[in-house]
Order: C-alpha cells, then structure tokens, then sequence
C-alpha cells in the first residue's frame, strides 16, 4: 500500500486540476451508518429502502404528510436526519480539505448529505444528493439555509408559494441541473479524479468517472476510443473494490478506510510541495 500512497501523492502534486468525488465511505468514520454496506440502514431494515423509494412521490402527492415524516411526528426518518446533522468531519473529510489548502484539490463533488466536508473546511463543495443542511424549492430552484427556515409551521413555502422540501434529492427526483451541470463540467476539466469511499453503483453519479475519461460523455467499453482523455488520472480509495476497479475505468486502487489513507496522502504531498 505505502508504493500506491506514493504514487498518488506524485500524480497529485503533479496535477494541475484534482477533483475529489466522495461518497458514503468518507462519512462512516464519522458515525453515519451507509445504506447498502453489510450493516447498512437499508440491508438491515428492507421497508425502510421500500419506504425510501416512496418519499418524493410522498412529498408531491402530500407534502404536509412527508414533513410530519421529516419532523419526526410519523417514523424515525426525521430522526435520522437530525443525527447526520449533529455529526463530525473525521480525518479523511480534513485531508482533502488540506489538499485544497494546498491548492491541489479544486472541488469535492460528494454523494453524502450530512455537510462534512464544509465543516471540516472545505470550500468548492457540489453536494449532488443535495443536504440535510439546506431546503429547496422544487419550483423556482431556491435554496435556504435550515435554520433560517420556520418549522413551526408544518408547511414551510418558499417566497414563491411553493412548499419547500428538504434539499435531500430522494429516489426518483431528478438531481437539480444547475449541480449536475457543474458537476460535469468538473469532471471534464479535471486531469486527476480523487474517488473516495463510493461504491459507484448510484448513477448519475456514478458516470462522472466515465466522463473524464471520455469527456464526451458516452459510455464507451474497448480501449480504442476516439478522443480519450489517457492523460487523466483515476485513483481509488475505497475499502473494497467497485465497477470502477473491474471495468479498468480507475488507473489503481488504494484498499483501506478514507479516514486513514488519505492523510497517509496529505503527508506525503507535503514533502513534494
């Protein structure tokens, strides 16, 4: 492992535009039990994911009925929520935001909901899957920071009238474009592709490594492709490996915990810098 810790620290120090995409495995360090992992909330508990697939349809047909869920009145969702937003970055969530210090990282694109990042100082954030953090308005697209919001009301609206729902994008809602457009356009600009603690299963998610490798955006299998990036670096963190390792879309893997390797990265990007 101490060689491909090496090497990664080389291939980021010699980057010109690092991106980091995160997902679940950066934050189960800080407590936040996964959904789909051997302990996952969802393996653990199947009507709970059956519940999940339900919750934005829930929330168009009966908003007032998804924020009773939400404020906890009805199930244990809410509750959920309120311990993610009560969690703590740990040290995996400080090394990339030390990368970025640096001036290596430019961006973190991050499936995960619970804000870490942010706490722990990073500052180019796209949060794909939105956060527990913010409300959105479906209608207009605005954005308000949750605790400037009024829950005493079960029906919190957006100046526009709207009713708000929390930024979280459920199952079936479709990821808000202006984070999707920006998110592939880091993926296409970057020259190196930190990918961290994702199971890269979760599309569209998962096709951002795919697009900085064929910037076009075409999903293409074969190694003869017309206008392929060769000069992107793909490198993977991840406790086991995924579809990115299998299919050759990463260049390498590092197999650990998030929290462990990359500050074991950090340290060796400080010697090169």
């Amino acid at each position: 492992m101490e060689d491909l810790v090496k090497r990664a620290a080389k291939d980021l120090a010699e980057s010109k535009y690092a991106i980091a995409l995160t997902g679940a495995g950066m934050s189960t360090e800080s407590g936040i039990p996964d959904f789909r992992g051997p302990k996952g909330i969802w393996t653990l508990n199947k009507g709970a994911e059956a519940k999940a697939y339900q919750r934005y349809e829930l929330f168009l047909n009966n908003p007032r009925a998804y924020w009773e869920e939400m404020r906890g009145f009805q199930g244990t969702h809410g509750a959920f929520y309120e311990q993610i937003r009560q969690a703590e970055p740990n040290p995996g969530h400080y090394a990339l935001a030390e990368l970025e210090a640096l001036g290596i990282l430019k961006c973190v694109i991050t499936q995960n909901i619970d804000g870490l990042h942010k706490k722990a100082g990073s500052k180019r954030v796209l949060e794909y899957h939105g956060s527990v953090h913010v409300l959105r308005c479906i209608s207009c697209g605005s954005r308000f920071v949750r605790e400037g919001v009024s829950l005493d009301e079960l029906l919190p609206r957006c100046q526009c009238g709207a009713a708000l729902k929390y930024d979280v994008v459920h199952f079936k809602e479709p990821i808000p474009s202006d984070v999707m457009e920006e998110a592939e356009k880091e993926a296409s600009r970057c020259d190196l592709m930190l990918i961290c603690g994702t199971s890269a299963v979760v599309y569209p998610f998962a096709n951002l490594p795919r697009m900085a490798r064929f910037p076009s955006g075409r999903l293409v299998t074969g190694m003869d492709v017309v206008g392929r990036k060769a000069d992107v670096k793909r490198i993977e963190v991840n406790a086991d490996p995924t579809p990115l390792t299998h299919e050759g879309i990463s260049d390498y893997l590092i197999q650990g915990r998030t929290g462990e390797v990359l500050p074991r990265i950090v340290e060796e990007v400080k010697k090169l810098t």
